[in-house]
């Protein structure tokens, strides 16, 4: 294999997943073979304050709190953009339309006005490559449960679960912030911030719903101010989106959950997929277990239905020198999502798993909006097609 080519990327948003995707990029040497060796080279932060964890990564040479600076530096090939959902639009097309390819965060625009105005972008931009960030498919387990379902073992389809859930939002007296408040959340709400986690495995296996009821839920409506006085909490805490999809002409029920007040719950994905052969289901929360359903004969038993536990260990999409019989977790995964991520701008990822596409997370948007209109009507609404999603 030819030496792996450089590129030098960028970060716009030093906070949380900034310093995570930086520290990703650090262990870059635990992946096998790969044609690519990212270098971390600039960092974009409002706040001056953020640059100081940065300066620990020695191949950081630029930082600035505007990111057009960024934009016009021809050494910069890549940007990764974290910031809130109301800055996606504008940062986004900037971005496109320099040039650089980019690694989004969902939900891809505030809403979906503003997803399809980055499809636009990117459909006039000569040779722009564009990827929505969505980590938690490229744990190994659930890399096993998506090959599972793609093999066919599990026959016809009889209905199919996926979540993203989190308990962060349990305290009450946990202050306000931004993902509380539509003007900069969206009015989908947990459905933008959470959402297209839990849709990226059933948009990319073709199960995007034609029609669907809601059930959201604003639960926390006041949380403490800067001042501690209450503030409004405009945003939906939790969302179960009931829907249905087409699969040769039988319609499958789909369900799909996003919630910030999940009691139980740390930082779960969950998936699970029934059909009249098989079954399978993976949760983080059981990192190295996989279940998988079937008919079995025990020797002096007979023929019975049976969940079986399968340990996995490290190996995902790319692989790496991690022993195969230790357990993967969520920083594996941002690993995993960034190799799949450059080797698909270099045309080298060939079939394996990849990330969210601009059209998968620009569909989520259709959704969000048929969801709105269900719960406020109380009726089953139909989702707009739009023919662009990958199988």
């Amino acid at each position: 294999m030819s030496a792996p080519r450089t590129v030098n990327v960028a970060i716009v948003g030093g906070g949380l997943m900034g310093r995570e995707i930086a520290a990703a990029i650090q262990r870059w040497p635990a992946l096998v073979d790969h044609p690519v060796r990212p270098r971390l080279t600039a960092v974009c932060d409002v706040n001056p304050a953020a640059f100081a964890w940065f300066e620990q990564i020695d191949t950081v040479t630029t930082t600035v709190t505007d990111y057009h600076d960024l934009l016009t530096d021809d050494s910069i090939d890549v940007v990764y953009i974290a910031v809130r959902h109301d800055l996606h639009e504008q940062l986004y097309v900037d971005t496109i339309r320099a040039g650089k390819s980019l690694l989004a965060e969902k939900p891809f625009g505030i809403d979906r006005a503003a997803s399809e105005a980055v499809l636009r972008a990117i459909d006039e931009t000569t040779g722009s490559f564009v990827r929505v960030s969505s980590e938690m498919p490229f744990f190994p387990g659930a890399q096993a449960a998506i090959a599972h379902v793609a093999s066919g073992a599990l026959g016809r389809i009889i209905e199919v679960r996926s979540a993203f859930l989190h308990s962060s939002d349990l305290d009450l007296d946990k202050g306000i912030n931004w993902k509380r408040q539509a003007q900069f959340c969206g009015e989908a709400g947990v459905m933008n911030d959470l959402g297209l986690h839990a849709w990226h495995v059933p948009l990319r296996l073709g199960w995007a719903p034609t029609r669907l009821t809601s059930v959201l839920q604003d639960i926390v409506p006041f949380r403490p101010g800067s001042d501690g006085q209450p503030q409004r909490c405009d945003t939906w805490d939790n969302a179960v989106v009931n829907g249905w999809f087409d699969q040769d002409g039988v319609e499958v029920p789909l369900r799909v959950e996003t919630k910030r007040i999940a009691p139980g719950q740390k930082n779960s994905w969950e998936f699970e997929a029934i059909g009249l052969d098989g079954g399978v289901r993976f949760s983080t929360a059981r990192p190295k277990t996989v279940e998988v359903f079937g008919v079995i004969s025990p020797a002096g038993i007979g023929t019975e239905q049976s969940w079986q536990q399968i340990q996995v260990g490290s190996q995902s999409v790319w692989p790496t020198v991690t022993g195969g019989i230790f357990e993967s977790g969520f920083s594996d995964a941002i690993l995993q999502m960034w190799a799949a991520f450059l080797a698909e701008r270099e045309g080298l990822l060939g079939d394996r798993f990849g990330c969210a596409t601009p059209e998968e997370a620009a569909a989520t948007h259709r959704i969000y909006d048929a969801a709105l209109a269900a719960h406020g009507s109380d009726r089953v609404e139909a989702v707009e097609a739009a023919g662009v999603l990958q199988v």
